[in-house]
């Protein structure tokens, strides 16, 4: 877990349902970290400071470009 490192943030458990879909298919482990307690009280977000994508370090470029793909194609009209 040491080697683990926090690529992005999320508000909210909704948030990350496709990314863990595009992950899972890559292959890339991924932890998200606080996403059960977010889950089970939304308020808490505020205090835990949201869900932490932490992903290896040997990763991290990769999950960039994925995490950048996916903000290019949700553009709002």
């Amino acid at each position: 877990m040491t080697e683990f490192i926090t690529v992005a943030i999320f508000n909210f458990p909704h948030e990350i349902i496709v990314l863990k879909s595009i992950l899972d298919h890559e292959g890339i482990p991924y932890l998200f970290q606080n996403e059960n307690l977010i889950g089970i009280n939304p308020l808490a977000t505020i205090a835990y400071g949201g869900i932490n994508l932490k992903v290896h370090s040997n990763d991290i470029e990769k999950v960039k470009e994925i995490l950048n793909k996916l903000n290019s194609n949700l553009e709002i009209i």
